[in-house]
Parts: structure tokens; C-alpha cells; sequence
């Protein structure tokens, strides 16, 4: 709070409204009341995962962007782009599997017009050497809500709502957990645990059955194990909102029956929820086909990657867990992790690789679990 730094993931949901009368671009509000006065027609509801921009906190913005089906890369018009941890982001989205991006240039308020456009063209040849060269970049003062409408309507036409698989068996990603009991509450009154994240397929409703893995992570000696949990859902919940239940897409919360000291302070992020006996192993080694970029990325200045070596220590993000990971073997651009956390996982999962540089941790490349 001292620094005024996101450093965990916040996640919130909004509603877009449609404008019968007003002109496109500007039809579009997060109100069910436009601006000129009409009453707007609900559109749909979107989620926003909050990930921290600040370079020590890489391995926390992974972990949101595994449940992510778009990404809004934020931009100061008030620095120079790109920023080490701009390139570090958008080389994360990438890796992540985010193929449809949006720009937003914000603070347009406070630079003067020439300063604006200079940013835009720096912004412009930046994503010219990436994937997202085509990305629509929309200026925005976010203080004095300049152009929230155009961001809308931009979201609405290029980021359509997924086709979401609901026949197979249901699974979450859990990139939050909270106890919501309040100190104080007497024993009578206590709810479970709750887990929060995206249900990225089947459906979830009160009264299932869950089983969360790897599970409770567990200090022994020198090793970490994991305890599998099984729990019941009792509420699933939007915001304030409580439904029967809900079907794969958007961020939820799940009250569970889970003692709530099993949930506190994000102990269960990195789990995966779902039907007993659906989910993929847990194991402690996996095998990935990889890549790594030419240069360590985030640092300012031109450092060249050097090969992984056996023995080396390394932070890998397999979906939304995070753990370290030894290199056992590496051949041509294959390479056998050991993990220090197991992880729930399966075969053609996509992983993030960093390096300790300098005392951060550093993105230096990516792969697919093969074995």
C-alpha cells in the first residue's frame, strides 16, 4: 500500500451496455443509463484479471494470464516505449497462448498533444516486431474517462465471447483463495473456504463434488508434498451475485466446505478443481519441447541468453502454479525439469521459463509439456 503497487492478482467483473440512440463509437457504456439520457440494453458481462505491471511481480502476471482469453496492455503516454516490463508483458501474452490484444494508451491528459503522437508512433513500431502488430491502440485518459466508450466498443468488436466446451467434465483454474470469515465470527457462523478463478470448461453447480490438486501444500524435511482436498460447493458467486451455477468463462468464486484456514491468503492458488478423478497427474517432472529468446528480457540492457545448463535452477509458470524447477537433462530443445512443487498438468500445456538475473527473475523463454 506504501508503494501504490498492485502486487496480487485482483480480479473484478462489469457489465456492457449498448446506447439504442447514440452514434457508433460512442454507443457503448458500463451503465445500464447512457450519458445522453436513454436507457442501454445489456450486451454481456466481461472479467478483467488486474495483473501487477511492476517488473519484481512477472511471475504473479503469468499466473493471471493463464485464465485469460484477451489481454489490454497498458501504456503510459508519459514514458518512453517501450519500457523493459512492457516487452517482458507482451512476450508473456504471447506465451501464454493471448492472441487477441487491445492497446490502451492511457495519461493522454497530462503529456502535450506532441508528446501523445510521438507515443503512438513509439508504440506503433514496438508492435511492428510482434505478433500483435495489427492491435488496435485506443488513447485513453482513464482519470477523466476520455474515451472508456471507444475502449468498449473496440472490445466488443474484436473480442467476441468464446465458444466454451460444456459437455466434458468440468475444470477451474484457481488463481485466488480467501477466507471471507471476518475475526470475530463465532464457530456457528463460519462459511468454508473459498477458491476463486475461471471455470475454462463443463459447468460448476452448488452441491458438486470437487477435487482440488495438487492440493494442500505440506513442508516435510527439506521437500514440499502436496495433500489432495476434496470439497463440496455450497455457493457460486459473481461479485455479490449468487447463481446455482455457473458454465466455463468469466471469474467466480466458489464457497466450498474447506476449514477457511486452508484457503487464506491465496494458500490454494496453483490448484485445479474438478469432478473427482477428470483431472490431468500431479507430477514432480515434466518434459518440455522449448524455445528461449536471444536476449534475457526486462533488463535494459543487451544481455544475450546463455544456454540452460544441468543443474541450474529455474522458475517455471505451468498454468497458474508457480515453482522452481532443476534442469536434470537438456538435448537439442528438449529439456527434463525436475519441480520442487508438484503441479497438476498434462501433455501439450504451455509453460513460462525464468531465469534468475541480477537478483530478479527474469522471462528467457517458454514450451509445451511432451511428457
Amino acid at each position: 500500500m506504501k508503494r501504490g503497487i498492485t502486487i496480487k492478482l485482483g480480479y473484478a467483473n462489469f457489465s456492457v451496455f449498448q446506447c439504442p440512440k447514440c452514434p457508433p463509437p460512442y454507443n457503448y457504456t458500463t451503465a445500464p443509463k447512457c450519458s445522453c439520457g436513454s436507457e442501454a440494453v445489456f450486451q454481456r458481462k466481461i472479467s478483467f484479471v488486474d495483473s501487477p505491471g511492476h517488473e519484481i511481480l512477472m511471475t504473479t502476471m503469468l499466473s493471471g494470464a493463464a485464465v485469460m482469453d484477451a489481454a489490454i496492455l497498458v501504456i503510459g503516454a508519459d514514458e518512453i516505449c517501450p519500457q523493459p516490463q512492457t516487452y517482458e508483458h507482451l512476450l508473456a501474452a504471447e506465451i501464454m497462448g493471448i492472441k487477441k490484444l487491445i492497446v490502451v494508451q492511457n495519461k493522454i491528459d497530462i503529456v502535450s498533444r506532441e508528446r501523445a503522437l510521438k507515443n503512438l508512433e513509439e508504440i506503433k513500431q514496438f508492435l511492428s516486431k510482434t505478433s500483435y502488430a495489427d492491435a488496435t491502440i485506443v488513447p485513453v485518459s482513464a482519470q477523466h474517462k476520455v474515451n472508456i466508450d471507444i475502449l468498449l466498443y473496440v472490445i466488443q468488436k474484436e473480442v467476441p465471447t468464446p465458444t466454451f466446451d460444456l459437455s466434458s467434465p468440468a475444470r477451474m483454474i484457481v488463481i485466488r483463495s480467501f477466507d471471507v470469515n471476518r475475526p470475530g465470527t463465532k464457530a456457528t457462523e463460519m462459511r468454508g473456504g473459498v477458491i476463486g478463478g475461471s471455470v475454462v470448461r463443463g459447468e460448476i453447480k452448488v452441491g458438486d463434488e470437487l477435487e482440488i490438486l495438487p492440493g494442500l501444500r505440506v513442508k516435510k524435511d527439506d521437500t514440499v508434498e502436496t495433500i489432495p482436498l476434496t470439497a463440496e460447493v455450497v455457493s457460486v458467486g459473481f461479485d455479490n451475485v449468487f447463481v446455482e451455477k455457473v458454465r466455463s468463462g468469466g471469474l467466480v468464486g466458489i464457497g466450498t466446505t474447506l476449514d477457511p484456514s486452508l484457503t487464506k491468503n491465496d494458500m490454494l492458488v496453483g490448484n485445479i478443481a474438478g469432478k473427482p478423478g477428470t483431472l490431468p497427474p500431479v507430477t514432480r517432472s515434466i518434459t518440455l519441447e522449448y524455445s528461449m529468446f536471444e536476449r534475457v528480457v526486462g533488463v535494459r540492457d543487451m544481455v544475450k541468453n546463455e544456454p540452460l545448463r544441468v543443474g541450474e535452477v529455474l522458475n517455471v509458470n505451468v498454468g497458474s502454479a508457480l515453482t522452481q524447477a532443476t534442469v536434470k537433462d537438456v538435448r537439442e530443445n528438449r529439456v527434463r525439469l525436475d519441480l520442487k512443487i508438484p503441479v497438476c498438468a498434462e501433455k501439450g500445456q504451455r509453460v513460462a521459463v525464468s531465469r534468475l538475473f541480477e537478483r530478479r527473475w527474469r522471462l528467457i523463454g517458454h514450451g509445451v509439456i511432451i511428457d
